[in-house]
């Protein structure tokens, strides 16, 4: 894919569904009783990961004009899979499906490509074990993940670090085990979960760093409309920003205050952000207006801002590189085990395009303004580093060429043709 400086960006666009809500929607509508809807659901590699996953379970899925319907099995219904399922590139579907096929009463084996294969599940597989759970990794550390279910039973668990996908891994296993499960730390991670599943009817109580759910409670079939996802509408806020003049504006996008950090940082670096929600329940739905009418500051993006950003941060490290003075991210460890390295990735790619910046194993620092060079971009077949690179192509002196631009299918299936309209 090459791609040429852009001398314009801007326009009203409307991003696919967010891929959390997806994974989520399809789950918890597979183990309810009934038929749910879900509307603007992804049509991504990911979640189609998920879908593959639940049906090899006995789920039934019916497409209509409307979205998909979801023929759910109740919270015991599922059947023993004649195959390994199959998670493809979504550490999603691999971590939530060990907390949903723990509690079975069945085998499962979860497999993943070679990327997903790399990356670390026994943040997962530990607190599941301490729930009684059997659970194999290859060598202690990856997939597959060989899960021999059984009745589990009840944790009080303290969460090391912010990952909503653990944490929905073990809310559902909760489910399935005896008594109350309870979790407490770092559970200030997305809350999609946390929100979706009174949606579905089942009873969760939330204070300040603690969670609980009590077991055995059937969910019932709801209809779900997935928002936009705001770490895809990312990357035109970004471009909105970086290219002299730009304005966007994104409707229908998640605001939920777990994944608007970019928009905050935005503010920082003084662009020009405007939020209108337009819908409350179960998560707060919107539009985004953004443009910087008087360039870009540095800034510190602190750890306890990271995970709800997390995602942002490779096209955030592009924004700060035509950004006025020092930025620094701190506290982004987790990112080392995306579908890449994605520190690495952002310093490869940003050197090559002439920049200057510091690593360590939390986050990067950059001081700009620096010039962008346009160079050969490797996206280590990852969809957030070739979006990314492909907004700092726009700005960049030459034209870029972004190798495997096929990988964004991953999220984001139309983002090339999106881009191509918004430049026009």
């Amino acid at each position: 894919m090459r791609i040429s400086r852009a001398s314009r960006f801007g326009g009203v666009t409307r991003v696919p569904g967010d891929k959390s809500v997806s994974h989520r929607a399809l789950i918890f509508g597979a183990i309810s009783r009934g038929e749910s809807r879900v509307t603007n659901l992804l049509a991504s590699a990911d979640v189609r990961s998920t879908r593959d996953c639940l049906e090899r379970m006995g789920v039934v899925f019916r497409e209509d004009r409307d979205g998909v319907r979801v023929i759910g099995k109740g919270l015991r219904g599922l059947g023993a899979p004649a195959r390994e399922l199959d998670c493809g590139n979504s550490g999603t579907t691999m971590r939530v499906m060990m907390g949903l096929l723990a509690g079975q009463a069945f085998s499962s084996r979860l497999v993943g490509d070679e990327s997903l294969s790399r990356r670390p599940m026994r943040r997962a597989s530990e607190p599941l074990r301490s729930m009684g759970a059997e659970i194999t990794l290859a060598k202690e550390q990856f997939a597959p993940v060989q899960i021999h279910g059984k009745r589990l039973h009840s944790i009080d668990y303290e969460l090391k670090v912010a990952s909503a996908q653990v944490k929905t891994a073990l809310l559902l296993a909760g489910l399935y085990a005896d008594g109350e499960t309870v979790l407490r730390g770092a559970v200030g991670s997305r809350d999609h979960t946390e929100r979706m599943l009174p949606f579905f009817g089942v009873e969760l109580e939330k204070s300040p760093g603690r969670l609980s759910i009590r077991a055995d409670q059937e969910l019932s079939a709801t209809d779900v409309v997935v928002p936009g996802d705001p770490s895809s509408a990312a990357f035109w806020l970004a471009a909105a920003c970086l290219v002299p003049g730009g304005s966007v504006e994104v409707e229908g996008i998640s605001l939920n205050p777990t994944r608007t950090g970019f928009l905050e940082v935005l503010r920082r670096m003084g662009a020009r952000v405007e939020e209108q929600v337009s819908v409350r329940e179960p998560e707060p739905v919107g539009t985004v207006r953004v443009s910087a009418p008087s360039g870009l500051r540095g800034t510190v993006v602190r750890p306890e801002e990271v995970p709800s950003l997390i995602d942002e941060i490779p096209v955030l490290a592009v924004l700060a590189t035509q950004a006025e003075g020092r930025t620094e991210i701190q506290g982004a460890e987790e990112l080392r085990v995306k579908e890449t390295d994605r520190i690495e990735a952002v310093a490869v790619n940003l050197r090559a395009m002439g920049v200057g910046l510091e690593t360590f194993e939390g986050g990067l620092a950059v001081h700009g303004r620096q010039l962008l060079r346009a160079a050969p971009i490797r996206t280590f077949l990852d969809h957030r580093i070739a979006m990314a690179f492909s907004v700092a192509a726009l700005v960049a002196e030459g034209v870029t060429e972004i190798d495997h631009p096929e990988c964004v299918s991953i999220s984001y299936p139309d983002f090339f043709e999106t881009l191509e309209r918004l430049v026009r």
